[in-house]
């Protein structure tokens, strides 16, 4: 382990909008490279199941885009327009660097989702939503949000999976009828870590 990995350790144990901001404001400058040394491997698994269900020139909405590490993998998948939000200054200059980003802007914990760069093809919430992360009222208001047709990929972590209203959420959402599941694995997060995660695809009917 390096010194890097004192963030990660400490990750899931957050509980304010306002301790998440101030936390992840700090991890920004070394966030991607104690990612990388425990294989971040869910950005990939996301961007590779939405690829199944909408085209390349889809509009995306990369939310909670963090550095961009998930503009990156929705990029190699072979998306090109992408527009993305974060909470974290911080976060969103090295995300604004990479120059993948349509548009991009800071957005408040707890705000209403700016939806007006859209109409959206799809919404991301990658390694986003869950404990220490954003709450489930997140999820609820994304999926509140999607216009017909449009597709939502996100996923649930180890740590939030063992919290079962995350799940059942889905399940919820489901089973009421607006929306259908089309996408759901369970693979790898940090395989350094042997942690997993599951990745989910729906649409609004």
């Amino acid at each position: 382990m390096t010194k890097h990995n004192n963030h990660l350790d400490r990750a899931y144990q957050l509980d304010t909008p306002d301790e998440t901001r101030d936390f992840y404001a700090d991890w920004a400058a070394t966030y991607d490279a104690e990612i990388a040394e425990n294989g971040y491997a869910t950005p990939a698994r996301c961007a590779a199941a939405l690829a199944q269900f909408c085209d390349s020139d889809a509009l995306i909405l990369d939310t909670g885009c963090g550095t961009g590490l998930s503009g990156v993998s929705l990029v190699q998948a072979g998306f090109s327009n992408i527009d993305g939000f974060d909470i974290t200054d911080e976060m969103l200059d090295i995300a604004r660097s990479r120059g993948i980003y349509r548009n991009i802007w800071l957005a408040q914990a707890g705000a209403p989702i700016d939806m007006s760069r859209g109409p959206y093809d799809a919404i991301a919430a990658i390694g986003v939503i869950g404990n220490g992360a954003a709450p489930l009222s997140f999820f609820h208001d994304i999926v509140n949000s999607m216009p017909t047709g449009a597709h939502f990929v996100f996923s649930f972590n180890d740590h939030t999976l063992e919290d079962p209203t995350f799940e059942a959420a889905v399940d919820d959402l489901v089973a009421a009828g607006a929306h259908e599941l089309l996408f759901k694995e369970y693979g790898p997060h940090f395989p350094k870590r042997n942690m997993n995660s599951n990745v989910y695809v729906i649409v609004r009917l």
